[in-house]
């Protein structure tokens, strides 16, 4: 009984998921493509190198030294490129999640109209806010109206069958809200590694240089190190912001899940409340 109120939003979930995964999979192939082609066709034109000796000429600004950095810059590059694609889209989903008002403000409109055991207002609170906790408060109020009419069950029993649907109706909306996180999260940890890796390639390199040259050329060694350290700075600042944006969204996720959990906890008080003598 209280699996009703579910079941017509799980092809909708659903859809949204597959989008979702699309999404992903068209996105990260794209972010590496366009890395490559700004690596070869901006960091890699000619008027960034002394007389435009791209392999041999001095830099003349910081794109021909990012350009300097060797073969692991666009890779470093398409991760900063999936860190701000998947934070914009991130933004877009836990935006409209949100709903149209502020959240606080819904859930303190939604438990006056509960403690004045007016559910007609509450809904229609939901229709105007809308988003992923008006829509699991919804279905709680929907089973609420049900279990009114149930007269075969306890209030004990109904009061646990609005809880499990308003958890049934939140396990549905949740998914929705941390796909895509998982990639910034691991972004956090590739994007420095691999940094690391590009510097400690081109350390080997210009050591290699050194070394086949047959004597200390203290110019040589600097332009050298300060090409391969390119990788971990585009590394770190990648990590960085992704972190950062994993942070704020992780946040965001758990202030809906909160209000979902004090406005569900509300539902349940309040019918337990109003049905205790019947």
């Amino acid at each position: 009984m209280a699996n009703a109120p579910t079941k017509p939003a799980s092809p909708v979930k659903k859809e949204s998921s597959t989008s979702s995964g699309l999404f992903a999979t068209l996105t990260i192939p794209i972010c590496i493509v366009v890395a490559i082609l700004i690596y070869i066709f901006i960091l890699g034109d000619p008027s960034h190198f002394a007389d435009g000796d791209i392999e041999k000429g001095t830099t003349n600004d910081i794109f021909g030294q990012f350009h300097r950095g060797g073969k692991l810059v666009p890779v470093i590059m398409s991760y900063l490129l999936m860190v701000i694609v998947f934070s914009i889209e991130r933004f877009v989903v836990i935006g409209k999640a949100s709903g149209t008002g502020n959240v606080d403000a819904f859930v303190t409109r939604v438990q006056k109209a509960l403690n004045a055991n007016n559910i007609d207002a509450a809904n229609v609170e939901c229709d105007k806010q809308k988003g992923s906790v008006a829509n699991v408060v919804k279905s709680g109020l929907k089973k609420y109206r049900e279990m009114e009419v149930d007269d075969n069950l306890t209030i004990d029993q109904k009061s646990l069958a609005i809880q499990k649907d308003i958890e049934e109706a939140t396990a549905l909306e949740m998914p929705m809200l941390e796909q895509n996180l998982t990639i910034i999260a691991t972004l956090v940890s590739i994007g420095t590694l691999t940094g690391l890796l590009g510097t400690v390639f081109g350390m080997i390199k210009a050591f290699g240089e050194l070394a086949a040259a047959g004597a200390t050329n203290q110019t040589a060694l600097s332009a050298s190190i300060s090409e391969a350290l390119v990788n971990t700075a585009l590394g770190i600042s990648t990590s960085a912001l992704s972190i950062i944006m994993y942070n704020v969204f992780t946040s965001k996720i758990d202030k809906l899940t909160y209000a979902i959990d004090e406005t569900g906890f509300s539902i349940v008080q309040s019918f337990a409340a109003s049905h205790k003598d019947k």
